[in-house]
């Protein structure tokens, strides 16, 4: 393949990516529908407000994927993060008498130092014991939530204080002002989940998934590349628990639950383990069927079917189930990863493409008038 056909299909993904953007910023400016898919024509409060939670959620998937896909770490407490940046915002505005962007800040802070003390310990094991450590400190979080009503607010959950909020993300007038910082957010954390993947980190990160002996022999440190990957993500789910907290004026405790972070694993194998693109299109194909067979549920057209087909169709989570099984039978890379193999065709050394490129980056360290030379 020349030189110009690279450059050609380097940048096709670039300008698609751009082009998703432009149209996702003027849609609400727009008066399209899609019946049985939006509530509603795409300038309308409730079809923004739901494009605006799929984007949350994707968001939150792409942050996901920097573990499971990148650094292939299965973690069963990333939504302690979410929890974090949503309760953090929350608790600041409330309790703290801050403005907006300060108490954004101290979200995010929030969520990292979290992120430290919980990685610096799960780090210390790996594999399955690696997922329970992570559970158990969701669970942990979970349980402060609910047990400290004074301030989170407890079973009730937490609402927004909108006195320290700008007048302009507030309100449903304003809907589409917040479906834009939703956009601008995941713009942010794919821009981020891409830098750590192209950058020396996400190198470390998936050789040391492949093969973390070979990464210690090169005299460089699992631990420090998994723990960075590990708050970075963590950083952005707070980032994305942020926008929630906006976009629903409040949040619960489901927010910081297992059950969460097991939705979120849901969309990016959905979507496909590994893939950015893949982790977004997850993330709002769930939402979006979580939100639409909810009422397909409690339609007429289901309530008068037989019982044998009813008792099934009434439960959107039986319909979500469903389609997961079929997803990890017939397509077992996810949607992109499918994609990928019809018209990428990866070679049969690429799984080993990433440890050559550390042990290059290494010899050049080591030696670099000779690799100049």
């Amino acid at each position: 393949m020349s030189r110009s056909s690279k450059n050609v299909r380097r940048f096709v993904p670039v300008g698609i990516g751009m082009a998703l953007v432009v149209f996702m910023a003027v849609l609400p400016l727009l008066n399209l529908s899609l019946p049985g898919i939006l509530p509603t024509p795409t300038y309308m409060p409730g079809t923004l407000a739901l494009l605006s939670l799929c984007m949350v959620f994707a968001a939150l998937a792409l942050s996901y994927n920097l573990l499971l896909g990148t650094s292939g770490m299965l973690s069963f407490g990333h939504a302690l993060y979410f929890g974090a940046g949503a309760y953090g915002l929350g608790i600041a505005l409330e309790h703290l008498g801050v403005p907006l962007w300060p108490g954004v800040f101290i979200a995010l802070l929030g969520g990292m130092v979290i992120a430290l003390a919980t990685g610096a310990v799960s780090m210390r094991v790996s594999g399955i014991p690696f997922a329970m450590v992570t559970l158990a400190f969701a669970q942990a979080g979970s349980v402060l939530v609910r047990r400290n009503s004074d301030i989170t607010g407890g079973e009730e959950g937490l609402s927004l204080n909108t006195d320290s909020v700008p007048d302009a993300l507030v309100g449903v007038v304003n809907t589409r002002n917040l479906y834009w910082l939703t956009l601008a957010i995941l713009v942010v954390v794919y821009l981020v989940a891409l830098w750590v993947d192209k950058s020396r980190l996400g190198h470390l990160a998936r050789a040391t998934r492949e093969n973390e002996q070979r990464v210690r022999v090169l005299g460089l440190s699992p631990f420090t590349v998994r723990l960075t990957v590990f708050v970075i993500a963590a950083v952005l789910a707070s980032l994305a628990g942020v926008a929630y907290m906006l976009l629903q004026s409040g949040t619960v405790p489901r927010a910081v639950s297992a059950d969460l972070t097991i939705t979120i694993l849901v969309m990016v194998v959905l979507g496909g383990v590994g893939f950015r693109w893949g982790a977004i299109v997850g993330g709002v194909l769930y939402t979006l069927l979580d939100q639409r067979l909810t009422v397909l549920a409690g339609s007429e057209a289901v309530a008068g079917l037989p019982d044998v087909l009813r008792i099934p169709l009434s439960e959107p989570l039986f319909l979500l189930g469903a389609l997961f099984i079929l997803v990890v039978m017939f397509l077992p890379g996810g949607i992109a990863g499918t994609v990928d193999k019809l018209f990428r065709r990866r070679g049969p050394g690429h799984d080993e493409s990433t440890l050559e490129e550390i042990d290059d980056a290494a010899t050049q360290a080591e030696h670099p008038v000779e690799v100049r030379a």
